[in-house]
């Protein structure tokens, strides 16, 4: 139900976003060609067409970003500040791949002031158009202005649960007038009004006129639904059904339907899916590449200072377990003294290990021996964001003690992560870094993802427990 009236909120910001990027980039190139030099002349020099293409490219872009990071999902909008982060988040991004586009078309040649400006405007542009939109919004779903009236069947946990969802995405127009009890009764603490009983349901629909029913009773609280399915066809109320196994999925679970037949999946993965598959590669490939560009005199130093301070390879190849249980060979600065491959593949680093060079101690504490690992992820064996990968003698070690550990394996693994970015790294709670991990595949976007690499300089690199 929300879905269907997202995709109405979405199209109409789809086109508010479209005209707001426009206007910042004609604003950005009066400022670069109007005001800031007074020099009109140049409108006889510069191709305005060019300039022209370029305003309605970044305006596509832009709202191709902001899809990319569900800007437009209901859970948007709730805050303000997490809207305007989201939006900063959104124009970066369209930055980055517009920034990718001019690389491989040099023969045009546009100011970096108006691409510095567009950006700037845009976000301000942009993060008022959609507070003052939003605050239109809510001012007439106040007014009652096509508010639909909702009661919900049931008082236990999916229920109350569905009345905080409805109540956390006003914007969208629906109402909960109430509950309607069967044998159950409202938990004591919880704001929400008991219409009447489930008995009771056709008084209801007289003197409430809902628009629409959800039905939330589970098996133990009585079976009413197909005598339910009856008045509201006769009454002409709309029916929603939280089916009865809820309790039951503990991850975020997807309904598939394959030629009318619905098939619930327990656990849902959000980066498996073939667009979210297409936006992860993309972001890791962009980002890996530049990464790698930038980066390379960096390589050559720490190459260099590698080499120098002990006997041995500049890199390791060490074995690890990724994406559906299968291994593959991660790059790394070698940090220690050479070993022997058994006693390196099966020990744990600790702290103050002798192994470590001295060298090698800079660089595991800065986490800049992972830095090869941008080329896992140009290659695709790797991703910029996922759950660290474990060599293959503590996978078999830790998937006997820790039922849910092979979930990590879902995804490809990452070279930072929301385990890393919560200082779960080295010798901390196996436990806790799983749940970190699972908690990542279930909730993931590419928003979450730029969030983490923002946060990682800040609490990833940086960590006591690197050594």
């Amino acid at each position: 139900m929300l879905k269907e009236r997202s995709q109405s909120f979405k199209v109409l910001f789809v086109g508010i976003d479209l005209l707001s990027s426009i206007i910042s980039f004609g604003i950005a190139f009066a400022i670069r060609y109007f005001v800031q030099d007074e020099s009109f002349f140049y409108i006889g020099i510069i191709d305005i067409s060019n300039y022209a293409l370029l305003g309605v490219t970044l305006a596509i872009t832009q709202v191709a970003a902001f899809i990319s990071i569900d800007l437009y999902h209901p859970r948007r909008g709730l805050s303000i500040l997490d809207e305007f982060l989201a939006i900063v988040s959104g124009v970066l991004l369209n930055l980055l791949i517009i920034l990718s586009l001019l690389f491989f078309f040099r023969k045009e040649s546009f100011s970096r002031l108006v691409i510095i400006y567009y950006t700037v405007i845009n976000i301000v542009v942009t993060s008022f158009i959609h507070s003052v939109m939003r605050g239109i919004l809510k001012n007439l779903r106040k007014r009652g202005y096509n508010l639909r009236k909702v009661i919900i069947i049931g008082t236990g946990k999916s229920a109350i649960r569905f009345a905080e969802i409805i109540k956390k995405h006003n914007i969208y127009g629906y109402k909960v007038e109430g509950l309607l009890r069967s044998k159950s009764s409202l938990p004591k603490g919880v704001d929400l009004k008991v219409l009447g009983s489930v008995k009771d349901i056709e008084k209801i629909i007289k003197e409430h006129k809902p628009d629409l029913f959800v039905y939330a009773l589970n098996l133990k609280e009585g079976e009413y639904l197909k005598s339910i399915i009856e008045i509201c066809d006769f009454e002409n109320v709309d029916l929603k059904i939280i089916p009865d196994f809820t309790e039951f999925i503990t991850a975020k679970g997807r309904v598939e339907d394959i030629e009318g037949l619905p098939i619930i999946s327990i656990r849902n993965i959000p980066i498996r899916l073939g667009y979210n598959r297409f936006i992860k590669r993309t972001f890791d490939f962009i980002f890996s590449s530049m990464f790698i560009l930038f980066f390379s005199p960096f390589y050559v130093l720490i190459a260099l200072l590698v080499k120098l301070s002990s006997k041995g390879e500049i890199f390791i190849r060490q074995e690890r377990v990724g994406l559906d249980n299968k291994k593959f060979f991660m790059l790394k600065f070698r940090s220690m003294y050479v070993q022997d491959k058994q006693k390196s593949d099966t020990v744990w680093t600790t702290k103050n290990d002798p192994r470590v060079t001295p060298i090698g101690q800079i660089l595991r504490k800065l986490s800049l021996d992972e830095t090869p690992q941008f080329f896992n992820v140009f290659m695709g064996s790797m991703s910029v964001v996922g759950p660290r990968p474990e060599r293959p003698f503590y996978v078999e070690e830790f998937k006997k003690k820790h039922t849910q550990y092979m979930r990590r394996h879902a995804v490809k693994a990452g070279i930072t992560g929301w385990a890393q970015i919560n200082g779960l790294r080295g010798d901390t709670s196996i436990e806790e870094r799983i749940e970190a991990d699972i908690f990542y595949i279930e909730n993931w976007s590419l928003l979450f993802d730029l969030k983490i690499v923002l946060l990682t300089p800040l609490k990833g690199m940086l960590s006591k427990n690197a050594y």
